[in-house]
């Protein structure tokens, strides 16, 4: 299509063309395209988030793990501005041929003073297809000379600056109908894009151009068309901007939307429902939390309805899902946690890196799981996934590091790395390792002589995985147990046993590359798992036994660690001063500021550190997070919050972003937390969290009531506000009290997503000055309810509270009527 787009230069077919595809953008769906798996190159339809190409088998000669800026650069043939960078994934390209240049004035300058386009390529350091082309491309001194002398080459981190990504892929994604990483797009020297795709192979080949081809079509294109090309990638980015960055029509939404939406919702994703394998959609599959948040609240919302028969049909749905997520290969079986996605339906083989945000959400929908349930299947997967970050993802200052490659070496001095290697096994290793009980271990995971990854022809299309397993579970536990003619106590043993044997071994394999830049967005995901699982998890029966890589844990660890992480970010990514929050931390703090989804989930992160037995100082710095975000986010005229300040001149489009995707929205969390921050407090600053929250949805009406599947999280918001009174659980006591957190863990042992768990001690001055200041009422009860001996707890709705109960299970009793 591009080449399409390169041989048809015309000014008339250009703008032709952009005005078609880009005055569509406001409605355009994001949908989960089709992957090629036979051909990665030039036209990769893909989702807006961290969705690539499969893995064709390539292997990549690349130079080791991130390159030190301190790496002497006597011992490199090449090196670049990038060796000066901070970012892993700059770090990559340091010593590539290519005269790269970080995102900057010193760049853009350059291109002005040279008259030249601009080369920007983006992607993260845990991108596969980004491997792949730096290999294939950044590496080949011919491709290099051809950037050099025609191009000012820019090297981006989208996970730095996600601002910048944001313009272009929106380019991409309107012009060519889909997009993905690595994004390759052109530029002029004042940033307006001028053509642009994702990964693309050195040489021609199937008919398609390959990168030197189109590198010379495009110096071409800018000699003899300039014109032409300046005017469409102006006029793209005029019409991006009207699309993105819609205004309110009215002061709320419409109460026919806040009704409706969850049930419509629900319903799209139950048309696309796999009743065999379990998720949403066919291959490749995604494990996209906000489908599963989304369900689940509408299953309790039928229950509330008295429709009960149909809610215990959407809740199965869920649960099967997750169990099929549990059970497949998509799940790390030996050290823990989820690899990021599936390239078969059957949740078997993945794409084998891991994300933060992705362990933080699925360690939500599992804990949710088990309050549902109160199935310690459930309660085992997310301790699965907390135990496999508190291990391998924590950094000792207590920041939680961002993704591990899905690419390593097979074995120390091999000349490439392999998709997968660190993670599959050979029959032959695994009878090595486990002797006596590898027979069973064998049968139990699927694991074959052959190799086992042939349940779908989607599974491994190129050969690659031939003669190595992915581990998956098929079979179930009690009756693997019986055919063993051993109790099921015992058969976890042994599976426990036979995992710790085959983790150390693995340990002695060369390990993925650590991206080890700590966000504070993703880390805000992952203190809200960690808070509220230190709660939830105390609600396991005594007798549970845990199995390797399961950690025995007190859930109270989990708590140090959340706090452990916000005080992290506290200390060195926030500014006492100013209030502002910086993006993300490796070696000190990043050049670029936060960005809208850094403070929401940060400040839902806080609330739930809070809710779950942390210090009022949390409570406080979310309501100071969210002032400064109304500050410098919030559109007061149009409604809704942009995605950047609107400061940096070189980013050129300021986005309202709505799609909950890999990664909730800024603006549905937004409106999530002004609704929990508005039944925390009360007066005038409730009411103005409200308003808040009722214009940022109405701005999105459109969206919610044509795409509700795009927005699921937004719909959950929209019923949130919705509802006329958000129940509160208020426990007076003090904290040195011991059954303080008995009632926590009780106020949080039922599932209900509108409800305010708020805790105050009377005896420190702090905490009620902080009550008197925002929520007189609460600190009336304090001073009422005090008891010096027992905690004292009252559920209030509706201007009313319950007569005070004072233990745990009179609690969980009357949340449960």
């Amino acid at each position: 299509m591009l080449m399409k787009s390169l041989q048809l230069l015309s000014s008339s077919s250009i703008l032709r063309f952009a005005s078609r595809s880009i005055a569509s953008l406001s409605s355009l769906p994001r949908r989960r395209n089709r992957v090629r798996t036979h051909n990665p190159s030039f036209y990769c339809p893909f989702p807006p988030v961290l969705y690539r190409p499969i893995s064709s088998g390539k292997v990549l000669a690349m130079a080791d793990e991130t390159t030190s800026s301190s790496t002497s650069s006597t011992s490199q043939k090449h090196t670049n501005r990038l060796a000066a960078e901070h970012s892993p994934y700059l770090l990559q390209h340091a010593h590539n041929p290519v005269d790269w240049y970080p995102w900057g004035e010193e760049a853009f300058e350059e291109a002005r003073k040279r008259d030249v386009p601009i080369f920007l390529s983006i992607g993260y350091s845990t991108c596969h297809w980004c491997h792949v082309m730096e290999v294939e491309s950044f590496e080949d001194e011919e491709v290099a000379k051809l950037l050099n002398y025609s191009f000012v080459s820019i090297k981006v981190d989208r996970e730095e600056r996600p601002d910048v990504d944001k313009v272009y892929m929106s380019f991409v994604q309107a012009l060519y109908g889909g997009g993905g990483w690595p994004l390759s797009v052109f530029l002029s020297p004042d940033l307006k894009p001028l053509m642009g795709g994702t990964y693309f192979p050195p040489n021609d080949n199937y008919g398609r151009p390959g990168f030197k081809t189109l590198l010379k079509k495009v110096k071409d294109a800018w000699d003899t068309k300039r014109d032409t090309l300046v005017k469409s990638g102006t006029y793209a980015i005029e019409e991006l901007s009207k699309a993105l960055s819609a205004n309110a029509g009215a002061e709320k939404l419409s109460d026919e939307i806040s009704r409706t939406a969850v049930s419509i919702c629900a319903k799209q994703f139950s048309r696309s429902y796999d009743s065999e394998f379990g998720g949403f959609g066919s291959a490749p599959k995604f494990p996209r939390p906000v489908e599963i948040q989304l369900m689940l609240y509408h299953s309790k919302k039928l229950k509330e309805s008295g429709k009960t028969s149909e809610a215990d049909e959407n809740q199965s749905m869920i649960l099967f899902s997750l169990q099929g997520m549990a059970n497949g290969g998509m799940h790390d079986h030996i050290g823990g946690g989820f690899h990021r996605y599936s390239v078969d339906e059957c949740w078997h083989v993945p794409h084998f890196e891991k994300m933060l945000y992705d362990q933080g959400q699925l360690a939500n929908i599992y804990l949710d799981g088990f309050i549902i349930t109160k199935d310690v299947m459930y309660s085992y997967v997310a301790r699965d996934i907390l135990d496999y970050l508190r291990r391998d993802m924590i950094a000792p200052e207590g920041g939680i590091f961002s993704a591990e490659d899905a690419d390593s070496f097979e074995f120390e001095g091999a000349k490439g790395k392999k998709e997968g290697a660190f993670y599959i096994w050979t029959s032959d290793e695994i009878d090595e390792v486990l002797g006596e009980n590898a027979d069973l271990f064998k049968e139990h995971y699927y694991v074959k002589k052959s190799g086992n990854c042939d349940l779908s022809s989607r599974s491994d299309p190129h050969n690659e995985f031939a003669g190595r397993n992915v581990l998956i579970e098929r079979n179930e536990l009690s009756a693997m147990a019986s055919k063993f003619s051993i109790s099921t106590e015992k058969y976890q043993e042994i599976l426990g046993e036979c995992r710790r044997k085959l983790f150390d071994v693995r340990l002695k394999r060369p390990k993925p590359h650590l991206d080890d830049k700590i966000i504070v967005s993703w880390n805000g995901l992952v203190i809200s798992s960690f808070a509220r699982a230190s709660k939830i998890l105390k609600a396991e029966p005594e007798s549970t036994k845990y199995y390797f890589p399961v950690v025995n844990s007190q859930p109270e660890d989990y708590l140090e660690v959340a706090e452990k992480a916000a005080l992290f970010i506290r200390e060195n990514l926030y500014d006492e001063q100013s209030c502002r929050l910086q993006h993300s931390y490796r070696q000190g703090p990043s050049k670029a500021p936060a960005f809208l989804d850094d403070y929401a989930f940060l400040i839902s992160g806080l609330l739930d550190l809070y809710e779950n037995g942390g210090g009022v100082t949390w409570l406080k710095w979310a309501i100071e997070l969210q002032e400064t975000q109304d500050e410098l986010y919030l559109d007061r005229e149009g409604g809704a919050y942009f995605n950047t300040q609107g400061q940096d001149p070189s980013v050129l489009l300021r986005v309202k972003e709505d799609h909950d995707g890999a990664e909730p929205s800024g603006n549905s969390v937004s409106a999530i937390n002004l609704v929990r921050l508005a039944s925390i407090v009360a007066g005038d600053k409730a009411e103005s969290y409200l308003n808040t929250a009722q214009r940022l949805l109405a701005v999105f009406e459109l969206r919610l009531r044509e795409l509700a599947v795009a927005v699921p999280l937004m719909c959950c918001a929209a019923d949130m506000i919705s509802v006329p009174s958000r129940k509160q659980v208020v426990l007076v006591g003090s904290k040195s009290c011991a059954e303080l957190n008995t009632m926590l863990s009780a106020a949080h042992s039922v599932y209900d997503p509108n409800k305010t768990v708020i805790h105050i001690d009377p005896s420190s001055s702090d905490e009620m000055e902080f009550w008197e200041e925002h929520n007189s009422n609460v600190a009336e009860m304090a001073k009422k309810n005090r008891n010096s001996e027992k905690v004292v707890a009252l559920v209030c709705q509706n201007f009313t509270c319950s007569p005070p109960v004072f233990d745990s299970s009179a609690l969980t009793r009357l949340l449960s009527k």
